[in-house]
């Protein structure tokens, strides 16, 4: 009886503020003008000539470089091929978080600029080392680079003795931090797309002499890649002693979580116009490929698509990690339900995203509570793949979950950005003003980016965790976090940033409560295998968690 009412009180609070949320939705509001930005996202195209990875464009990491506790963001940026950046148009950008709603450059003083690199795509960030400062990856058309964190505000390419080293034809689009052997020091695993190199770039022509990207067909798949961190800021390159080097896709998103429950953490990389990967870690240093065993390799069509961004979330709060990834117009995202980690079941139809998705062109996605009320929505940053129009007809989306059964469409409702028509690329979640919101920072072709601050109407309550790891690595990468709420309700999450296209979000875990303002228990199981519990935490805060 006493179950019953406290699961009766919980479904009552949460039907309470569904209602309350459909008329009073939380709206975003683009602060980037308050913020002098130079930095505008630009692929290089100037008109003529087309080169493959043009609109592979406009990474995003968030981090706290300086601990300030304000989350900072990064962004890459392309080239003007053949050449290298060269040019301060094309530098990649750190700005500052000044924690009064604007944003400082501050690329040059802390040495992200890049002058040396070629076209940048992906960046993931992290504290590789232990050392209490977040680093940085980033993903090349060539040459991949390594920044660590030197704790004064200052970053030193550390590529050329870490052992990150590819083929240097090999185009890199995103990489991810994971802890795969769980000794504490993070790893890295990278998607890669093809060989292509500026010289030996295809051009393809229509019959009007107007240059158009080529299809992804016409270039071959190439093996993703994993990287063991060895200390002493020394990588290996294990991706055949793994078995990451029998597969051959084209990577684009990365989502990690441990999908059946075993403890050890699993790889999903979305890969375009090839099936997917699922990568299952066999917990002695090894994983198998199971995509078409688990059932995410395919849609129901049995068919690939052009997978873009990624992300591993509980959206149904059934306590599995499910897996959604967004694609072209005329596709249909992807949604699958994780099956008590036996198996996925692709839920686009029944979750109500055939309707809802297939005039969009979708590229960076993830999964985020916008409004506080327990449940994981659906962000999506959407734009046409070229720019033969002057503009584009898409713009971006976002879906409400809908107890964890099916999304609706709330994009007119929630701010003026989600009207704009663009080339939205690349996306990113922080909580950039602390107030216990998520807001969404994403760039488009030829624009600077867009911060969009996240002003939550409804009261709903909120709890953020960042964790501390001692004998697991110092961010909590791979830790699985249980909240449980005074009514009793149970909430889930994994600790990895990676999310969406080219973008790494914020390593606090957020959780949004909806009514309840107490939370019976927070319980952490550390990638090393300890568990931490904290009882009876109010909301509405962040609470630091150490191992």
């Amino acid at each position: 009886m006493g179950i019953w009412r406290l699961s009766k009180v919980g479904a009552l609070a949460a039907c309470a503020l569904s209602l309350a949320a459909q008329t009073a939705r939380p709206r975003f509001t683009d602060i980037a003008p308050k913020s002098r930005f130079s930095y505008v996202t630009r692929n290089g195209y100037d008109g003529d000539r087309k080169y493959f990875p043009q609109p592979l464009c406009g990474g995003i990491a968030v981090l706290d470089f300086d601990n300030d506790g304000h989350e900072d963001l990064y962004f890459t940026n392309g080239a003007k091929f053949p050449t290298l950046k060269k040019d301060a148009p094309f530098y990649n950008a750190l700005y500052h978080n000044k924690g009064d709603g604007t944003f400082e450059d501050v690329t040059a003083r802390a040495g992200l600029a890049g002058e040396s690199l070629g076209y940048s795509l992906g960046a993931a960030a992290a504290d590789f080392d232990n050392d209490g400062f977040t680093d940085l990856f980033v993903a090349n058309a060539g040459p991949n680079t390594l920044y660590r964190n030197n704790g004064d505000g200052t970053f030193r390419d550390v590529s050329a003795t870490a052992g990150l080293a590819k083929p240097s034809n090999t185009l890199s689009v995103q990489g991810a931090w994971i802890d795969f052997d769980r000794d504490g020091r993070l790893d890295l695993v990278l998607s890669n797309y093809t060989i292509w190199t500026a010289a030996a770039d295809r051009r393809c022509i229509r019959e009007d002499g107007v240059d158009f990207y080529c299809h992804p067909k016409t270039y071959p798949p190439v093996p993703h890649r994993l990287y063991r961190n060895l200390g002493g800021g020394k990588f290996e390159d294990v991706t055949d002693r793994t078995g990451f080097g029998k597969a051959l896709g084209k990577g684009m998103g990365i989502g990690i979580a441990d999908f059946n429950g075993d403890q050890w953490p699993d790889i999903f990389i979305a890969n375009d116009t090839e099936r997917n990967f699922l990568y299952m870690n066999r917990g002695d240093g090894t994983f198998e490929e199971q995509g078409l065993k688990m059932g995410v390799a395919y849609n129901d069509d049995a068919a690939t698509v052009s997978a873009m961004g990624a992300d591993a979330r509980d959206y149904d709060n059934d306590g599995w990690p499910d897996i959604f990834y967004n694609n072209l117009a005329g596709q249909i995202w992807a949604l699958f339900r994780n099956l008590g980690g036996r198996s996925f079941r692709y839920s686009s139809p029944t979750a109500g995203l055939v309707t809802l998705s297939s005039p969009f062109a979708g590229w960076s996605a993830g999964f985020i509570d916008y409004n506080n009320d327990g449940w994981r929505d659906l962000y999506s940053a959407n734009g046409d793949v070229d720019s033969l129009r002057d503009t584009s007809e898409q713009h971006d989306t976002l879906f409400e979950n809908v107890n964890g059964r099916r999304f609706i469409d709330v994009s007119r409702d929630v701010g003026e950005h989600f009207a704009r028509r663009g080339y939205q690329r690349g996306h990113a979640f922080a909580d950039l003003n602390n107030d216990g919101s998520l807001d969404i920072v994403v760039t488009a072709l030829g624009k600077s980016p867009a911060i969009l601050l996240n002003s939550v109407a409804t009261g709903a309550h909120w709890l953020d965790l960042r964790l501390r790891g001692t004998k697991s690595n110092r961010d909590g990468i791979g830790a699985r976090v249980k909240v449980t709420t005074a009514a009793g309700r149970m909430l889930h999450d994994w600790v990895s940033p990676s999310t969406g296209f080219l973008s790494s979000s914020t390593l606090r875990v957020h959780f949004g409560l909806g009514a309840e303002s107490k939370v019976a228990e927070i319980e952490v199981r550390w990638p090393g295998g300890a568990v931490t519990r904290l009882k009876d935490q109010p909301a509405d805060r962040v609470v630091t968690v150490r191992e």
